[in-house]
């Protein structure tokens, strides 16, 4: 069942929604409609070329990453061990974000476009989503963004401009994580490069009592 939202800050409950996740269409893109939203585990998904209202998606079955489960193969341990590469956090939202949706801005799916970009600086500006930055030298080549609520971090997209820098920004967020107390990186849909750097699927069930613990 797709249900309709208008401009009340509430949303029906997800699990009458469709079996790949989505449940409604309509409302807005306010940092309170997106932290209601993050804190029940819906997001927003749509393709902006297309779509002419938001969509919202809220899976039953929730692909994450445990920092503490985090993979890290041999090939990957070597590349950090060279040293080439730095990370940091929240150094370049901008750079991040847009880089993610430059990436993608061709596809007729693309869903990162102007008011998607926009909201999410508005909740970085506010404290409540962040970056991860891969650099060389003083170039950036890598990222992911998403949002933070408590002790979970949802992320949203990530980039890379050089091999594995991606995976170079998710192993230094799980290991931030693991440090101060982080409980789970919500990947929202399940790919092959995430299942091989330790994603793993929980219910819903499960994961509200992360989100809200």
């Amino acid at each position: 069942m797709i249900f309709r939202i208008d401009n009340e800050l509430a949303f029906p409950d997800p699990r009458l929604g469709d079996p790949d996740g989505m449940f409604a269409v309509g409302g807005d893109l306010s940092i309170d409609r997106l932290i209601l939203a993050y804190s029940n585990g819906i997001f927003p998904w749509y393709a902006f070329r297309w779509a002419d209202e938001i969509h919202w998606y809220c899976p039953m079955d929730r692909f994450v990453i445990f920092p503490k489960e985090i993979h890290v193969s041999h090939s990957m341990r070597t590349l950090m061990n060279k040293g080439r590469y730095t990370m940091t956090i929240n150094h370049d939202f901008h750079g991040v974000i847009t880089n993610c949706g430059q990436l993608r801005i061709s596809e007729e799916g693309a869903w990162l476009g102007s008011e998607m970009t926009r909201a999410y600086e508005a909740m970085h500006e506010q404290g409540f989503a962040a970056s991860v930055e891969v650099w060389d030298g003083d170039k950036l080549v890598g990222g992911l963004y998403g949002v933070c609520l408590g002790r979970c971090f949802f992320g949203e997209s990530m980039f890379s401009l050089v091999p594995s820098a991606s995976k170079l920004a998710l192993i230094h967020l799980a290991r931030y994580m693991e440090e101060h107390g982080g409980a789970m990186i919500d990947c929202q849909f399940e790919t092959p490069h995430l299942k091989s750097m330790g994603g793993r699927h929980i219910s819903y069930d499960k994961y509200m009592k992360i989100v809200r613990g």
